[in-house]
Parts: structure tokens; sequence; C-alpha cells
């Protein structure tokens, strides 16, 4: 904390008294040289961190609702862990593996002392492991990028407690990974020691979070200019050069794999690398995230109903920090993360793009710091002295009154939001349909090993557990159209099908899948569960329809 005594000077003139700064008006608190030994710093994130895992864990099985990519990604893990391979049927590069790897290995000590735990809705729980490191980063980033402590753990209430991050941490996703990974990255790369292994550090941390999600790629530039106005200037290119360096060698490993297995170029009879990204590249778009007639604008306003604060605050701080990054030392210090939001925000309106759900996920970080950080920026410019020599205390007690109204104001607007959001978080049960389905699927049908089901993944694990067949007994819907694997056992089509045990995701994309389309079509319902669009129908396939042919 800088003094407030008058300096003196130590030449024979006449001492000056110089205008003491006032301490007072910016709250600032400089980062320590080690977080880890500054009491405050611990006790507060130790706080925060407490509040975060609570409400993230708590409840966190039953909602949101199970989600067939949290399935697939489970169920590669699995894979792993019972060394089948990269993936539970044909591995096609749709993904690096590295990330579901990682699941593997979250998940392992767990599923040793209990195999049948390994489901979606009881492995969610280890998605509490990144939630935690991951908001533990976030306020040591904001640390060492000089916001002081009390916007640093603002930043991470942000990150951790909004309902949208509280909704989409606790899902078996490959993007919380990925955050988790580059968080670390930015983290190293603005670390106040400047040693070069940090830089280093910062491409092997970035290059694991683009293997773990590919499409961290776009957020490396922002990464990089971190790295830049962090390091010394006697070793910045040096260290830069060092950690693309890394970066690179790491990241070409994935195509190395693919080379050494055959897999990098297409050709017949298997799958390659080229191919898979051929089909990310070129798959249907979205729509315009602005059209409203388009999907990307029903991906974002299910984004907005979750929360708007945190989205539409962030990219206002983003903005603004980029906008007064020439004479802010606050916009200057939050220039990465700034640049990350504004990436992801035109990358997020292409015209014609793919705009997942979990996309947000990848700027949930940046954006709770360069909100915390331009609000840090807002009340430094409210509460400083606008002139160095004395204030009167009315001026003095007018600048705090404003400072509390507007803290007032801002929560009175969000308390409330969040508190619906994550009640509903804490309290909904939206999975009873896909437990009971398991459950009737476990005890109704007599031979669950001679019986073959189609099912999305999120109930795939449950079916294996109960004794149906992996692969070839409890079938993954898509691969009965698209894996030769599966679909040469299939002779004859739907009519070698059981069950189909229809939830929203299947008769969804029946549409363009002939096998599943005409298995439902052919089938009558036994059980239902739930009601209306989020029913889960399991459905016997007519033996009339099949004949003799099975």
């Amino acid at each position: 904390m800088t003094s407030t005594l008058p300096a003196v000077t130590t030449v024979k003139v006449t001492a000056q008294r110089q205008p003491a700064p006032d301490v007072r008006s910016t709250s600032r608190t400089g980062p320590p040289k080690r977080l880890r030994t500054s009491r405050p710093d611990l006790l507060l994130c130790g706080a925060l961190l407490v509040a975060i895992l609570v409400v993230q864990g708590w409840n966190i099985a039953d909602y949101p609702t199970l989600s067939d990519d949290e399935g697939t990604y489970l169920a590669q893990a699995w894979a792993v862990q019972q060394g089948k391979g990269l993936a539970h049927y044909t591995y096609w590069y749709d993904h690096p593996p590295l990330g579901w790897i990682q699941i593997a290995v979250l998940t392992w000590i767990p599923s040793l002392f209990s195999p049948d735990s390994m489901t979606v809705g009881s492995m969610r729980v280890m998605m509490l492991v990144v939630s935690a490191a991951s908001a533990v980063l976030v306020y040591v980033l904001g640390r060492r990028l000089s916001l002081p402590r009390w916007a640093a753990g603002l930043g991470m209430a942000l990150f951790g407690l909004s309902p949208l991050s509280v909704v989409l941490q606790r899902e078996i996703f490959l993007d919380n990974l990925a955050v988790m990974w580059t968080l670390l990255a930015f983290a190293l790369a603005a670390s106040p020691s400047r040693h070069l292994w940090h830089h280093f550090g910062a491409g092997i941390a970035a290059a694991t979070a683009v293997l773990t999600k590919e499409t961290m790629l776009v957020i490396l530039p922002a990464l990089l200019l971190t790295m830049w106005r962090h390091g010394h200037r006697d070793t910045r290119k040096f260290a830069l050069t060092g950690a693309i360096t890394a970066c690179v060698m790491i990241g070409l490993s994935y195509p190395l794999f693919a080379l050494l297995k055959g897999e990098l170029l297409p050709g017949s009879g298997h799958v390659s690398l080229w191919d898979g990204l051929q089909y990310q590249m070129t798959r249907p778009g979205s729509g315009f995230v602005l059209d409203r007639s388009s999907g990307s604008y029903g991906v974002l306003q299910s984004w907005l109903y979750y929360d708007r604060v945190l989205i539409v605050g962030g990219l206002a701080g983003a903005l603004l920090l980029l906008a007064t990054w020439r004479w802010s030392v606050t916009a200057r210090a939050l220039a990465g993360p700034s640049l990350a939001v504004a990436i992801l925000a035109v990358v997020a309106m292409r015209p014609n793009g793919y705009l997942p759900a979990m996309y947000v996920i990848q700027a949930l970080p940046f954006l709770a710091l360069v909100l915390a950080g331009g609000t840090a920026s807002v009340a430094h410019g409210v509460l400083r002295r606008w002139r160095a020599g004395s204030e009167s205390r009315y001026v003095t007690g007018g600048r705090y009154t404003l400072a509390g109204a507007l803290a007032l104001a801002a929560g009175a607007y969000v308390v409330p939001h969040w508190y619906d959001g994550d009640r509903t978080a804490l309290t909904t049960d939206a999975n009873a349909p896909y437990r009971a389905a398991s459950q009737w699927l476990a005890t109704e049908v007599d031979d669950p090993e001679d019986t073959r089901v189609l099912v999305d993944d999120a109930l795939w694990l449950d079916l294996v557990h109960a004794g149906y067949r992996p692969g070839l007994g409890v079938i993954w819907f898509y691969k009965a159209d698209l894996d030769p694997a599966v679909t040469k056992t299939m002779p004859y089509g739907w009519k070698d099908i059981d069950y189909v045990v229809a939830s929203p995701t299947v008769r969804r994309d029946a549409v363009d899948l002939p096998n599943v389309k005409a298995a439902i079509k052919h089938s009558t319902p036994v059980a239902v569960f739930g009601t209306g669009a989020d029913r889960i129908e399991i459905r016997q396939i007519q033996t009339s329809a099949a004949g003799g042919e099975r």
C-alpha cells in the first residue's frame, strides 16, 4: 500500500511537500507476488469456491436434462477405461480424443469402486473438479491482470454462480475441460514472475486446450497478446517463440497419430482425419444469430433466458475496455480477455455458421473478467478525486453515495434473476423420465442380452450396466444408419430391432435417418415417461410388421 507521508528529499535543498495519492479512491490492491501467501486473497477465493461448489453440486444429477453429447463423451471415456479403443463405436475423428481421455481419468476411481455408477447423471459430480479449478484460475488471472481484490472476486462469482454457468458447467462437455486448460494458459502467460518456463507452460496448456476442444484455437491470438504484454522486453521474443513452438509441436501430435494409423487422408475401407475436418467445416449452419427465424437465434435466446447480465454486460465491458485501452490502465491489463470476447462474438455472428448451445462456455470466463474489469473501471471513475487538493466532505459523500446507489441498483436487478435461475437448477428434477425409462428396460425386458434396442447416448451406458450387449445390443441410434460396422449386422434394417427408446433427441433426428424413422413408424409405445415434447417413449417393433424376415 502506497505511503501517504510527504516525500522528503535527501539533498540539501528545501523539502517540498508532494500531494499524497488517494489510496481509497481506486480500492486497488496490487496482486501479491505469490497469491498463496496472501491471506485476504486465500480467504476470499476460498469462500467463493465453497459457494460455487455448493450451488453447482446441489441437484447436479437431476438438472439440466441429460444431453446426448454428455452420453457420447462419457461412453467414449468408458471405452478408453475398458480398453476397447478411443470410442465405443468406430472412432471417426469427430473431435480429438484427449478430451474424453481426461474424462476417463476423472471418472476412473469412482467407476473402479462402483462400475454401475458410470452413467451420465452420477458422473456429473466429477465436473465439480473442473469447475473448481476453473473458478480458482479466474480469480488468479484477475489478480495477475491487476484487478483489485474485490473485482477479481466479482469475476469469480460471475463465472461460477451465474445461472448460465451453473447449468452448463454441470454437464459433461469437452468445452468445460478446454476452458480449464485455456485459463491455465492465460494465468501462466500473465505470471508476474516472468519465468521463461511460464510461457513454455502456457504454450503446452494452450495446445492441451485445443486438443481437448479444437474450437479453442480461435482464442490463441488473445493468449499471444497477453504473453506479449506480460513478457519481459529482453526475453519477450524468445519466450513467445518457445511458447508457440511448444503449442505447435504438441498440436501436431494429432495429425501424426492419424498418419501413423494410415488415417490421415481419405481412402477405401477406413475413416480419416481429413473427412472428420471436412464434416466439421461443411456441416449445415444454424443461421445468423440475429435472424429470428434461425436456429442460432434460438440458441442465443436460451443463453439470455438464463443470464442476460453476464452476456450483455460482458460484451459491453469488452467494448468499453477495448475503446479505452489507450488511457485506461484496467483496459490495457484486460486487453487479452477483451480480445477473446471480441473474437468469440465475431465467430458467433457468422452469417450462416453453426452455433451449438455449449459454444458460450468458452466465453464465460472472459465475459466475467471483462465485466468485473469494466465495473472496476467505472468504480474508479466515480470514486477517484478530481483534483489533487483537499475535497469537501459533501463532494466526497456524494461520490460514495453515487457509488453505493449504482451498486444497489445493479444488485436489485441481478439478484432476483440469479435467484430464480439458480433455484430452478437446485430444485427441478428434469431427468425423472430418463431414470424411469432406464429402470423399465432393466426390469421389464426378459432377455436383455439377446435384445436389440435403439437409444440415444444419454442412456447407452445405463443399458450396458443392465446387461445389454455394448454396441450391437444397445445401439446408439445414429449408428443404425451411419456406421457400416453396425448396419452390416442388420440385414433386414429396422426389422432387426426390438425396441426404440424415442427420446426428444431420437424423435428430432430420426427425420434424416431411414432405419430409425422406419423403426419408430412401425412400432407401438409400451411405456411412456413424462409428458409433452420432453416425454420418453419406449416403443416395441410390431411383430406383424417384421414378419418372418427378422
